[in-house]
């Protein structure tokens, strides 16, 4: 029996638990430095509700990938979720992604009409700012991106941006109403535990070792060193920041954490019907607030809401800047065979989301059976 190591218990690396699994014959490590699968996406509790450390629902234009996840954990399709932005400026709020039914009622209206008019043909763009502006022009751009962008990614201009992958290229501006995304499978897990139970199965039949760190590594030879001894395998599938694995050799690869201030409210609601989470594109700190009953379905007679606050506490999102994904991709390149990193912070790339991390681990396990 072949013998498997994976690096991190997240999405990612319970998902290639799974598909190891899945094809059998695999004698599976996970190593994890916390105590509890699932990261980020964990459902946890607080004064009754559940809650994940971020808005988790399931997006993707994969149908394959969304009934893999559907046949281990029943979802239900939450297309109806739409987004609002907050901007004080205006003292109003405004659909998110900015819609064209919105421009009537804003102050500016006229100049907006008036700077969409002037855009014509493909957007041409060497940074973040200037796409956004040759897209919507600069008022709706000074009203909704800038200040948010830079708060977002910790940045002192948007010019400092330079990849746009994770960017809505052709939603900068849409028209009529809509739900938050158009071609996307929307969903979130039935149980009122989220992704948990998912979790278990796809770790059933692995070898879990919680509160371990990898001190040394040693990839050509496929050998890690951690509880004091160095540890053989046939394949490495790693889902850490890929500097890691190089002991930062060639420099570390930044990334922005978040904080979660979490508070519940006497209300059942604090937003509207269909409205999930708010965007704050203002100078406030946080980046915008979730009412997390709206994706579990949780019933209460009070409501569970969060701040999210761009901060260095953790590993959450790598940077869409060329200079660090091509030294993300510089580390990737020295992988020796059968040595994998997956995942968002494994692939050093923002768009990489669960969907993402199910698709890598099920090439991954292509590729050995």
């Amino acid at each position: 029996m072949k013998k498997c190591l994976i690096i991190g218990a997240g999405f990612a690396g319970l998902a290639m638990s799974h598909q190891l699994k899945l094809i059998g014959g695999w004698d599976t490590t996970i190593v994890e430095t916390g105590t509890e699968l699932g990261a980020g996406v964990r459902t946890r509790f607080w004064g009754g509700h559940p809650y994940t450390f971020g808005p988790r629902h399931f997006l993707t234009k994969n149908e394959k990938v969304f009934e893999y996840l559907n046949s281990y954990l029943p979802m239900r399709l939450c297309a109806e979720h739409e987004f609002i932005s907050y901007v004080e400026q205006d003292q109003n709020f405004y659909t998110y992604p900015i819609n064209s039914i919105d421009i009537p009622r804003m102050p500016e209206a006229n100049l907006i009409t008036k700077e969409l008019s002037q855009i014509n043909g493909q957007v041409r763009a060497n940074n973040f700012e200037e796409y956004w502006i040759n897209a919507i022009g600069s008022t709706l751009y000074e009203k909704f991106i800038n200040s948010y962008t830079k708060k977002m990614w910790q940045v002192n201009s948007n010019q400092e941006l330079d990849t746009f992958e994770w960017s809505p290229k052709g939603t900068t501006l849409k028209s009529g109403p809509r739900a938050a995304w158009d071609t996307s499978i929307s969903a979130y897990p039935l149980a009122s535990n989220g992704y948990n139970d998912y979790f278990e199965i796809a770790a059933a039949e692995s070898k879990i070792l919680f509160s371990t760190r990898i001190s040394k590594y040693d990839l050509e030879n496929k050998k890690v060193y951690y509880q004091d001894d160095w540890h053989t395998f046939d394949v490495i599938v790693s889902t850490i920041s890929p500097d890691s694995l190089f002991q930062f050799s060639n420099g570390e690869l930044p990334f922005i954490g978040r904080d979660l201030h979490k508070f519940v409210l006497p209300i059942e609601h604090a937003f509207p019907k269909n409205v999930y989470f708010v965007y704050y594109v203002n100078s406030e700190p946080f980046t915008r607030i979730v009412e997390y009953k709206k994706f579990t379905l949780h019933k209460s007679d009070s409501t569970l809401l969060a701040l999210e606050i761009p901060s260095k506490n953790g590993k959450h999102y790598p940077l869409p800047i060329r200079k660090w994904q091509t030294l993300a991709d510089s580390y990737l390149d020295q992988l020796p065979k059968d040595v994998y990193s997956i995942g968002r912070a494994g692939s050093y790339r923002y768009e990489v989301d669960i969907d993402d991390c199910i698709e890598q681990a099920m090439g991954v396990a292509k590729s050995l059976v």
